[in-house]
């Protein structure tokens, strides 16, 4: 399989895409303001503990307070402050970092300063999810103080280097937390892990004196950004090219690959070409069709996914699709096509929680067999955990499918203002963005220095209020001039960008 990764850098914006033989699988975005803090550190306060729910509230300086359930706690009576270098308390080898046998109420108090971990962004209503299971994760380790176990990615199958590994693991674990081996260690050198474990060290003691020092609500430790994360993660022997459009960005990522995986460096490319690189790789119609609820496969079928406030429900139609011999045959290669389609759009738009899937009725057993582990095969290459349950009694497939952040629906949309929320557009931010990338267009393709743009009314007003500077700016970078228009005949996500000079389409 080719794999790819293609980033691109804009202002107030970064977006990574994953190809897999050049079709998108996953996308994610990364805004300026209200960026993911999973994996973030806070020093935060217990703001009720609710014995019914075995749970706590935590305030850490976010919007909403934070969710921590008994099942995410680790024994409080070690002190964060404790784990310092010299002197630092000791843990008993291949101990875990298990939750206590408790309840809540006995194991916190109302107004506690704790130290937790972001494991889930706020999600719609709710807010962030954390842990007090605190692991910091580097390229080939993940450091856990509080705990002495050794483990080693389950990803790595060959037993002769589970065996080195966690060797290595025992050898170099530092004496007040454990160590779990990640996949990408596989082959790794003593060397170079113990060279991971050092900067992760660092790292820590960095964020233990920040957290002894500091008044709670506050963060003691920001997770790296999108780009370094998925490079740390993801960039691995398996990925064919990383492309980056931004020339700070390809350096930093050549300077960490570096130090931690030279072999890398070469397949990193610069991206020079004045086509924007989403249209480069027609990236930009994909994300589009993501935020559809229909969408096509070939032969002619078609899936339908409905988001609920409990679940996403997925339904397959076979479409103008009608087969060539018996209906149970069509059946099949329709549910198979979806399943396959199923599986990437729920990579692709980050859809997590609970999911019932309605596949067309299959009168054989074994072709309900096939379907539900094509499903299953498609999912193994998905980087979130998932568990698909067989075909039930009403022909429903039952999965879940882990939910770290919001879905690019919720990223990309806000709650309609004429619909009261039964429907979903585009936000003014991402509108502007939309105008943005068209402009840039247009000015790689036409040599017209004075350009109009010709939007809605209500978003006329909004780019004049709320995005005069991005206008600004753009100008200063395309080096044209740009009139905003308002147009009572163009609905509120449609735009055109014309010529001042004679009213010509451009884009």
């Amino acid at each position: 399989m080719y794999k790819e990764i293609i980033v691109n850098v804009a202002r107030g914006e970064t977006r990574i895409a994953i190809l897999e033989d050049h079709k998108l699988v996953e996308l994610m975005v990364e805004r300026g303001q209200g960026g993911r803090i999973v994996g973030d550190i806070y020093k935060g306060t217990v703001g009720a503990v609710l014995p019914g729910m075995q749970a706590a509230f935590v305030d850490i300086g976010q919007e909403k307070s934070a969710f921590l359930h008994v099942s995410d706690m680790r024994d409080l009576t070690v002190e964060f402050g404790e784990l310092t270098g010299e002197g630092a308390i000791e843990v008993e080898d291949g101990r875990r970092m298990e939750s206590p046998n408790e309840p809540i109420q006995k194991l916190i108090d109302k107004g506690q300063e704790i130290i937790v971990q972001v494991t889930k962004e706020p999600i719609g209503t709710k807010g962030p999810r954390v842990t007090t299971q605190i692991s910091i994760p580097g390229r080939f380790l993940v450091l856990v103080p509080f705990s002495g176990a050794v483990g080693v990615s389950r990803k790595i199958e060959d037993q002769g280097e589970r065996d080195r590994l966690k060797k290595i693991a025992r050898e170099i674990r530092p004496p007040w937390g454990g160590l779990i081996v990640r996949t990408v260690a596989a082959g790794a050198s003593k060397r170079q892990i113990k060279r991971d474990l050092k900067f992760l060290v660092k790292m820590w003691k960095k964020t233990n004196a920040k957290a002894e020092r500091t008044k709670a609500p506050a963060l003691v430790h920001s997770e790296v950004g999108m780009t370094a994360g998925l490079v740390r993660d993801v960039f691995t022997t398996d990925v064919d090219r990383l492309i980056i459009d931004s020339r700070r960005g390809y350096k930093e990522v050549v300077g960490y690959l570096r130090t931690v995986a030279p072999e890398l460096r070469k397949r990193v490319e610069y991206y020079r070409e004045p086509v924007p690189i989403f249209d480069a790789y027609d990236i930009e119609g994909e994300i589009e069709k993501s935020l559809r609820r229909k969408v096509y496969f070939k032969k002619g079928g078609y899936i339908v996914i409905e988001h609920t406030e409990a679940m996403i429900s997925v339904d397959v139609n076979t479409g103008r699709y009608t087969g060539k011999k018996d209906q149970e045959e069509t059946i099949l290669k329709t549910n198979l096509a979806a399943a396959r389609e199923i599986g990437r759009q729920l990579r692709l738009r980050d859809l997590g929680g609970i999911i019932v899937i309605d596949f067309i009725d299959m009168a054989s057993e074994a072709n309900r067999e096939k379907v539900v582990q094509e499903l299953r095969r498609v999912l193994a290459r998905d980087r979130a955990r998932s568990k698909v349950f067989p075909i039930g009694e009403l022909g429903l497939v039952q999965m879940t499918r882990q939910r770290v952040r919001p879905s690019l629906l919720h990223q990309y949309t806000v709650e309609c203002p004429c619909c009261e929320g039964t429907g979903q557009v585009l936000s003014m931010e991402t509108i502007m963005v939309m105008i943005e990338r068209a402009v840039r267009r247009v000015v790689s393709t036409s040599r017209e220095k004075r350009l109009v743009v010709e939007v809605s009314p209500e978003v006329a007003v909004g780019i004049m209020t709320e995005e005069k500077d991005v206008l600004k700016n753009l100008e200063r970078d395309t080096r044209r001039s740009i009139e905003v228009r308002d147009n009572d005949e163009i609905d509120r996500e449609d735009f055109r960008i014309v010529s001042k000079r004679d009213g010509r389409e451009l884009g």
